[in-house]
């Protein structure tokens, strides 16, 4: 069996006229925590997105688990094992946490394993066992957070791709955020990760891509991201 299990290739991906993500190419090993970094408008969201057939690929081919997925429905992707929690949490805010919980299952018919990644994620997210009743509009951005990490927990990912999961939130949560999602990794999920904090994301990743304008310019292990230079002055705050 390949380590790999998802592999991106020539990706394009245009609105209009606007050349967004220009051809780029990577892969994600199997237990890894990959990142994906780079400034506003580099492409990452957009990468994700494309991924997951949300938004439509001008060009390219993706394959998880040795499946071409390239032009395979959202849904139809999920029920495989790839999941996407993106930006800006979207939960469903008229919902209670337990309710936003099981939309994330929806695809799944197996009860009583069902029920244990309840227990699984409750765990994970202790936060949220003491909300299970609250309505998910009325959680702090933080517990929203966690509440659409867990909700993505839920489909059973083997792959789950995060998308700025520390937006917006507090420097105590974005550690605790960063904290849970090596934890998630630990437990055997393999992650995706686009994030605009450099630092905490090369902290935790086994290999780092940089985007600029659409394209890879630089990929390393994380490790050795944080000491470059380059990526130190542009994306680390460091001259």
């Amino acid at each position: 069996m390949t380590d790999v299990v998802l592999s991106v290739e020539d990706l394009n991906v245009h609105y209009g006229s606007i050349h967004a993500v220009k051809g780029i190419s990577f892969q994600v090993k199997r237990g890894e925590i990959v990142t994906l970094i780079g400034s506003n408008g580099a492409g990452k969201s957009s990468t994700l997105n494309a991924i997951m057939n949300i938004v439509p690929k001008s060009k390219g081919k993706v394959v998880f688990n040795g499946i071409d997925i390239t032009n395979l429905p959202t849904n139809e992707i999920v029920k495989l094992g790839l999941t996407l929690v993106p930006e800006g949490r979207k939960i469903f805010p008229n919902l209670t946490v337990y309710e936003n919980l099981m939309m994330g299952c929806y695809a799944r018919k197996d009860k009583n394993k069902i029920r244990e990644d309840l227990d699984w994620v409750l765990n994970l997210f202790p936060r949220l066992k003491e909300r299970l009743k609250q309505l998910g509009g009325t959680l702090s951005g933080g517990e929203q957070q966690m509440l659409a990490l867990a909700r993505g927990l839920m489909s059973r990912p083997k792959v789950l791709m995060m998308d700025e999961p520390s937006l917006g939130l507090a420097p105590l949560l974005v550690a605790e955020v960063f904290q849970v999602i090596q934890q998630i990794r630990n437990e055997g999920v393999t992650i995706l990760l686009v994030e605009q904090n450099a630092f905490a994301a090369l902290k935790i990743c086994d290999y780092g891509y940089v985007l600029e304008t659409g394209r890879i310019t630089l990929q390393d292990k994380g490790e050795n991201l944080i000491k470059n230079e380059d990526v130190a002055k542009a994306y680390l705050g460091i001259s």
